[in-house]
This record gives C-alpha cells, sequence and structure tokens, in this order.
C-alpha cells in the first residue's frame, strides 16, 4: 500500500493540516511521532519488541529528518539514568523499552515522578522472565501502575502515534508535569502492520505540544537548586500527597487533550472507550489489542440477539473509575480479562480495580469474573471471547458467578508425560581422555600446555550437540566449542542471554549434554559466583564429595558485557574459581545488530546507520580484555577459532587458573555472517583477516605479564586494514574517499533538502550494501592494543 497524502472535506473547511494514509507498524508510528514531536534526547537499550523504535529514529536521524539526540546506555538501568537527567537539564525525552528491560530500570520511574520531571516512555508490552519469553502480555505493564506515571494505552498503530503526541502535552501540564507511559502490545500492535494517518509535516505536532515550559533546571547557574535532596517526614508524605494531586489534575487534562487532538487530526479518543454498551447486560473489561478481537464477537453474539458489549480503557493511570460506574450502571455480570496476574491476589490487577471502582457505587450490582489470558504471547481468539461471555451468561442464569478467578487457555497437564531421554550423560571418563598436559615451567614460573594434537582432540566430547538454531556461518559454536576442546572433566555452563542461549534451548529442548543455566542478560557472572560458592560450601560440609571437581564457565556475547560489565568485573575482583568467556561478535545480534559497546568506531549497525549525516557509530569499542586485567585477574587472553591450537592451550591454561588461583577471563574473536554482512562460508578468513591486520591481536596477560601469542609480522601475514573492512558489508562505507582524514565536511539537508514526513516515513530500511557515507576515519579503528602491536 503506497502512501497517500490528504485532508478530509471537514479538515479542508477548517484549514487542517494534511494527512498522509499509509500501512505502518506501532513501532513505527512511534518513531514517527517522536521524530515529529523533536525530542531533544533518547536514552535507549535493546530489548525485544521495542527495540525497533530507537532502530527507526536512528535510521531516520542519519538523514537529517530529526533533531532528536540518540544515547545508548549500558543497559535499561543506565538508559533510564540518561532520561532522568536530561530531563533536569530542561528538554523533552523519549525513551521506549520492554519487560525485563523495564524492570532493571524500575528504580528509576519513582524519582522520574517523584521530582516531577515529565517526559514519554514507549513500552512495548512483554512477558517478564523467566521463563525468558519475548512475546506480548502485560506482565510488565502492571508493575508501573503504582510509579507515579501517567499510564495511557494504546490498542494501534495509530493510537501509538496519536497517544505519544497527546502525551507530551499531558504531561507537561503545569498542574500535572509527569512522566507518561505509552503502552502497546508487543508484536500484535508493534510489529503489525494496520491502516494509519499521520501529519504530512511535523509543524502542526509541534505546534499542538507548544514550547516546553522548563522548571528547576539543572543547567541554570544562575538559578542554582538542589534536585533529589534526602527528605524525611512529615515532608516525604506531603511530597507523595502533591503526587497524588497532580495525578488527580490528570483526570480533568486528559479529556481536554484529546478533545483538542481531535479538532488538529479528526481522531477522537475517551478516557474509557465503550462499544455496544447501551442497553448491554453483560460485558468484558479488555486491554490494548484483544479489544478488537472482543469487539467481532459482540458484533456476532448481538446478530444473535444476545445484549453484549465491551470496554477498553486508553488510560488506566489515573484510572477511569467514574467513567466505569457510568458504563455498568446496566450491566449484570462483566469478566474482566487481564493478560497478567497477581499472583496470590485471586484476581488480575485490572479486575481488582474494576472490583474497586464498583464498589464505590452503592447502586451497583454488577457480578465482577476475573480470567487470565494471552500470557506469554498466546493468541486471543474470538472463541476465547465467546468463552468469557458464555460465563457471564451462565452467572446471570444462576444468579452468580460459581469461579470467580481462573485461567483461559491454560492446557491440562498430564500426569503421565515423562521427558522423552536427551543425550545421555557425559561420563567423568568420557570428558577426561586425559590429552592435555598443564604444567608450570620452572624458569619463567608460567604455565604451559602439552598435548595439544588435532587428531588426538577429536576424542574430546561434544558439551554443545547438533540441532542448535543457529545462522548459517555463526562463529559463536565454532569458536566455544573449540574453546571447550581444551577443557576435561564435568563443566557447568551459564549462558548470558544472547544468540547462543536462545538458539540451543527452545522449550523442551536443549543442545547442551551437560548441566546449563540462564538468568538475566546482566546478572550471568553473579550468578555463577553464587553457583560456586554454594558448591564449595557443600563441599566444605560434606553435601558433595570433595573429590568432585567441576570446571564452571559463564559465556556471553551479543553485548552481554555491556549490561552485566559491573557484575563481571565485581566477580572477577572477588576472585571465584571459575571461567568468564566473552564471544565478541561486535553487537546485539539476537535482537537485530544494534549497536554495542563492542561495536568498533564507524560501524554499520541498525542504530549507528549510514546516510547524509549519519556516519555509523561515533565513538570507540570497550576494551573489555584490559578492565578485566585491571582486576590483577590471574589469567587473561584473547583467542579465535582460526588458531585452534592456541585457542585450545589457552582454554587448558584457564582450567587450570580457575581451580588452583580464581577467576580467569578470555575473549574470543566471533563473526556473525548475517550482521557483519558477508558469505556464510568465509567467517575464517573473515576472523583471519581481523587478526593479520592487527585489530584483534592475540596475547595472554598472565600474572601481570603480558605475552603476544601471534605476530602477523614476523609471520610475514600482515595486511592493511582494508583488507578486513572491504570483507564486510557493514564497514564498506569506510573505504569511500569521504571517510579519510581531511574529507570533506557532511552537513544535513537544507531548506528544501530536508523531506517531508510523508517521504521520511517511507525509507525506514535501507537496502543492503547502500550508503551515502560522512567523512569518518578508517585509521582509529586500530585504537585496540595499538601500544601492544608496536
Amino acid at each position: 500500500m503506497s502512501a497517500k497524502t490528504e485532508t478530509s472535506e471537514a479538515g479542508k473547511a477548517t484549514g487542517a493540516p494534511a494527512q498522509v494514509t499509509d500501512f505502518r507498524s506501532g513501532n513505527e508510528m512511534a518513531s514517527l511521532a517522536a521524530s515529529h514531536i523533536n525530542f531533544h534526547v533518547m536514552g535507549y537499550y535493546p530489548i525485544t519488541p521495542s527495540t525497533e523504535v530507537a532502530e527507526y529514529l536512528d535510521e531516520m536521524g542519519a538523514n537529517g529528518e530529526h533533531d532528536v539526540h540518540l544515547i545508548p546506555g549500558d543497559g535499561e538501568h543506565g538508559a533510564a539514568g540518561i532520561c532522568y537527567g536530561a530531563t533536569t537539564a530542561g528538554g523533552r525525552v523519549f525513551n521506549a523499552t520492554s519487560a525485563n528491560g523495564l524492570l532493571y530500570s524500575i528504580e528509576q520511574l519513582p524519582v522520574q515522578s517523584g521530582t516531577r520531571y515529565p517526559m514519554v516512555l514507549n513500552l512495548v508490552c512483554r512477558s517478564v522472565s523467566g521463563p525468558l519469553d519475548i512475546r506480548g502480555d502485560h506482565s510488565d505493564l502492571i508493575s508501573t501502575l503504582d510509579m507515579g506515571w501517567i499510564v495511557l494505552l494504546a490498542k494501534d498503530p495509530q493510537a501509538v502515534y496519536d497517544m505519544t503526541i497527546m502525551a507530551v502535552k499531558i504531561g507537561e501540564a503545569e498542574e500535572v508535569r509527569l512522566p507518561v507511559i505509552v503502552a502497546d502490545d508487543g508484536f500484535f500492535t508493534s510489529h503489525q502492520k494496520r491502516r494509519v494517518r499521520f501529519f504530512e509535516d511535523r509543524a502542526p505536532v509541534q505546534e499542538f505540544v507548544g514550547p516546553l515550559k522548563i522548571a528547576n533546571c539543572s543547567v541554570d547557574p544562575a538559578n542554582p537548586i538542589t534536585i533529589g535532596p534526602y527528605m524525611n517526614d512529615p515532608d516525604q508524605i506531603n511530597d507523595k500527597k502533591q503526587l497524588s494531586m497532580a495525578m488527580a489534575a490528570a483526570q480533568s487534562v486528559i479529556p481536554k487533550v484529546y478533545e483538542e487532538y481531535a479538532r488538529l487530526s479528526g481522531r477522537r479518543y475517551r478516557v474509557l472507550e465503550t462499544y455496544k454498551m447501551d442497553d448491554a447486560e453483560t460485558a468484558i473489561f479488555i486491554l490494548n489489542s484483544a479489544a478488537d478481537t472482543a469487539m467481532d464477537m459482540v458484533d456476532r453474539l448481538r446478530a444473535q440477539g444476545k445484549k453484549v458489549g465491551m470496554v477498553y480503557p486508553t488510560v488506566i493511570r489515573p484510572f477511569p473509575a467514574d467513567e466505569l460506574r457510568r458504563a455498568m450502571k446496566n450491566v449484570k455480570a462483566l469478566v474482566v480479562a487481564d493478560r497478567a496476574d497477581s499472583y496470590g491476589a485471586h484476581g488480575g490487577r485490572m479486575c481488582h480495580e474494576v472490583k474497586a471502582a464498583l464498589k464505590d457505587d452503592p447502586d451497583n450490582r454488577t457480578m465482577v469474573i476475573s480470567r487470565i489470558y494471552g500470557l506469554g504471547g498466546k493468541d486471543f481468539f474470538a472463541e476465547d471471547a465467546e468463552e468469557m461471555f458464555n460465563l457471564t451468561f451462565d452467572a446471570v442464569k444462576k444468579g452468580r458467578v460459581d469461579i470467580p478467578y481462573d485461567y483461559i487457555g491454560a492446557t491440562p497437564g498430564d500426569p503421565n508425560f515423562t521427558f522423552p531421554k536427551g543425550v545421555p550423560a557425559l561420563t567423568k571418563e568420557q570428558q577426561s581422555p586425559g590429552i592435555l598436559t598443564v604444567y608450570r615451567d620452572e624458569k619463567s614460573g608460567m604455565m604451559e600446555v602439552k598435548g595439544v594434537k588435532q587428531r588426538e582432540l577429536t576424542a574430546m566430547p561434544h558439551r554443545i550437540c547438533a540441532g542448535h538454531g543457529a545462522c548459517p556461518g555463526c562463529g559463536i559454536f565454532p569458536s566455544v566449542g573449540t574453546f571447550l576442546k581444551g577443557i576435561e572433566g564435568f563443566v557447568v555452563m551459564l549462558w548470558h542471554t544472547g544468540c547462543g542461549m536462545v538458539v540451543t534451548t527452545g522449550y523442551p529442548n536443549t543442545s547442551f549434554a551437560i548441566t546449563y543455566i540462564h538468568n538475566l542478560f546482566q546478572n550471568g557472572a553473579a550468578t555463577l559466583s553464587g553457583v560456586v560458592e554454594m558448591y564449595k560450601q557443600r563441599q566444605k560440609r560434606g553435601e558433595i564429595p570433595k573429590d568432585q571437581d567441576i570446571t564452571f564457565i559463564m559465556v556471553s556475547g551479543d553485548g552481554g558485557l555491556d549490561i552485566g560489565l559491573g557484575p563481571a568485573l565485581g566477580t572477577a575482583i572477588r576472585n571465584h574459581n571459575l571461567i568468564i568467556l566473552e564471544y565478541d561478535n561486535q553487537g546485539y545480534m539476537n535482537t537485530g545488530n544494534q549497536m554495542s559497546f563492542s561495536t568498533p568506531i564507524g560501524h554499520a549497525t541498525s542504530t549507528s546507520n549510514i546516510g547524509t549525516v549519519g556516519r555509523g557509530k561515533t565513538f570507540g569499542h570497550k576494551d573489555s580484555v584490559q578492565l578485566f586485567a585491571a582486576c590483577h585477574m590471574p589469567y587473561v587472553f584473547t583467542g579465535a577459532e582460526t588458531q585452534y591450537k592456541d585457542l585450545i592451550r589457552k582454554a587448558a591454561k584457564a582450567q587450570w587458573y580457575a581451580k588452583n588461583e580464581g577467576a580467569v577471563y578470555g575473549k574470543l574473536f566471533s563473526d556473525c555472517p548475517l550482521n557483519w554482512r558477508h558469505e556464510d562460508k568465509a567467517g575464517q578468513e573473515v576472523i583471519q583477516a581481523g587478526i593479520d591486520c592487527n585489530f584483534f591481536p592475540l596475547y595472554e596477560i598472565e600474572k601481570g605479564i603480558t605475552t603476544l601469542n601471534y605476530n602477523p609480522e614476523e609471520k610475514g601475514k600482515k595486511v592493511p586494514v582494508t583488507d578486513w573492512l572491504k570483507q564486510m558489508g557493514k564497514t564498506k562505507h569506510m573505504l569511500k574517499p569521504e571517510y579519510k582524514r581531511g574529507g570533506p565536511p557532511l552537513r544535513p539537508p537544507q531548506g528544501d533538502e530536508r523531506p517531508s514526513a510523508a517521504v521520511a516515513a517511507t525509507v525506514f530500511r535501507p537496502r543492503a550494501g547502500v550508503s551515502v557515507s560522512p567523512a569518518f576515519f578508517i585509521i582509529r579503528v586500530m585504537r585496540l592494543f595499538v601500544v601492544a602491536l608496536l
């Protein structure tokens, strides 16, 4: 469907601004609204399914289509801190997150509202772990209800656009001054495309939201203030009372903003939307995308002569209690459908809010039924809505509710079910063939390894088996698999969230022939340190045989040591007996190739796009090897599958140090053909070129002494860095003349060169390999370890 610009007849009569009709997803509409508002700053961190919002904004920004400054956080907690700091400095701020990302940042939410700094957060609702599920429900949404934020709901992509714009005006109202969440359903709304309309030009949007009235600014030296002071009673309770008053004020502000926006856009919203409720005797209360399905069932049942209706709120903070009481005046039975459970409360959160609202009406006699549905992204079908309505019919007929609280869509278990046998447990003998010998060199005092021979090492068992779902050419498993060739004996592995974890453990299957653990993205190293210390304590108490020997390995990658760096460094400093192994594939590949702190400078990702002003990643990548070396770990190393003997030797040394002296860190150079954009079969060639151009040196730091293990110059294999860059689609743009030092300066589009929103909205995705490149410095790619290579 091609975009079409049009103005309604009523709009022409009133001079309403032109709008574009198109086919867009919720994430596209969130980013488009943000570009029209032209927020000053977006602090963000990638998490599915909200990640596309930052991607689309970065892509538009790379072509000069807005002025929003995107700042990548080291995690959602850091992103929320960026946003808070930016709001104190007097600008408009935007963020987008989901699920565990929201929960990781949640302690920042009451600070944002408690100090009364408005901002907008696009919450793309997703199931909260664990177990890990990336699809949509409202288990994250309900955690926000007591944070002091206004919460608007967007059931479809059109509402995402409209609510994001209105959120600015609502939150910044002088009598409100509160942050606002705009929540839409992950994948159901965020990724599914619907017919939408949006303003052709951003001027009407900016006129609608108006200029920001700055209050309590942290960058005004003439008016110094204290932000976030220590506060006891009675001031604390007074502060919270003021927040409550602000939320009450929002109740009157929101309908006014809705009405004003309706005059501008022609789209009218109410705080509680009702469908065929005038004479309804039974109804459903439901949130967001499922409302359309429920309305469809209302129509079917109405055709059968049944007086049914449904309601869905567009605001749940403040909760539309008065509107709900009016809507339920004649309703005999109501199902409140919650896409999240409030465990132990005998009903979902919305059900209890509805019951509380109706309780305040002494004349109300509506029987309320709580049903939990759609958890983990389970589809909500018309048949599910029909089942809910049947519950109301039964309640009306009997005059009572037999089962007030239950689930819809849960499958009864089979008590006779047994899991199918997997790979037989590897024995100690299988995992300890005695091929490798680690010994101390008496002269140097360093550990040495004997027995690294390719033929003999084929006897080592596969701890990670065939059958995983990795992309063709994925470098994770050759890298980690080669490392494991150097590890003898029992092994327990913990994997951070990432590609390696996702493709190996889709329930009820696993690709691991050993014990595998997964915990939150940021907390892997700390989790494994807890495992190690409990293991040692139980050995100490005689609960586990003292001669039982296990090697503990944490595997990270896909940006896991951005968000997980703090806990990993803490683990290193505490010096637990374990190995931290990072496969460095230079980005968040499991969520769509977003920029990571491990992404090299200049490289293109989905959040460091190339365009008329975009130049790829604008800052260097972190030197994690040196960070861990600074923790005085006994052994730190780099490795690559292409130099397999070197890597296996280092694995054996790592195991010895982890068992005898403490924590070890290793970094493996691991490619990603899909997002590095090279042929699947070219992985080893690309990795070796990165080593031979001195981008990724192979070295080890043993007890503080650095040894370069592979010198391409000595071997006559040294190549220019351009030989590596030209092999990858993500870096080919860096070879163009304008990227050389002293190249022509770049500038954003000027005047009529800036594309209209109608044009910009059709260019959300660049073609693979097409780059309109601004100037940059190829030579700065070699910043890593340059001293060691001289």
